[in-house]
């Protein structure tokens, strides 16, 4: 799970694609290679949200636990997902792309080998259940 600056409209040069043998072969190369954040329409993007979150005026409660505050909100493609701390989590159409990119301040974040990893290290897995953090 990765936060992931906002995209913008500056040209950048592509870069060059590197073959799989030559990056396993490199070290130099496979830390550089490790070091990029992730980007593009694969990427999944992550944003605590300690306030209470009101869609259309109306406060979001948990569904499970009924907590009303410290969400983490996922990005991946156009879908955001609102996910508490019990780990209870749900597709939300309210929050779009757009609504997701205005939120976002910090332009780099941690990246985390995989989604599973990040809940853990955010304490969104469901061992902070019924606990409020922010």
């Amino acid at each position: 799970m990765t936060l992931v600056p906002k995209t913008t409209d500056n040209h950048v040069e592509p870069t060059p694609v590197l073959s799989a043998a030559l990056v396993r072969s490199d070290p130099l190369l496979q830390l550089q290679y490790k070091t990029q954040p992730p980007s593009g329409p694969g990427a999944t993007r992550c944003l605590s949200h300690p306030p209470e979150l009101a869609l259309r005026g109306i406060p979001v409660l948990c569904s499970v636990c009924r907590a009303r505050r410290d969400w983490l909100l996922i990005n991946h493609g156009r879908n955001v997902w609102v996910r508490c701390r019990c780990g209870n989590q749900w597709l939300e159409s309210e929050i779009s792309r757009a609504n997701f990119d205005a939120m976002i301040t910090i332009p780099h974040g941690t990246t985390y080998p995989s989604v599973e990893q990040g809940l853990i290290a955010l304490g969104f897995d469901g061992a902070f259940a019924g606990t409020y953090l922010g």
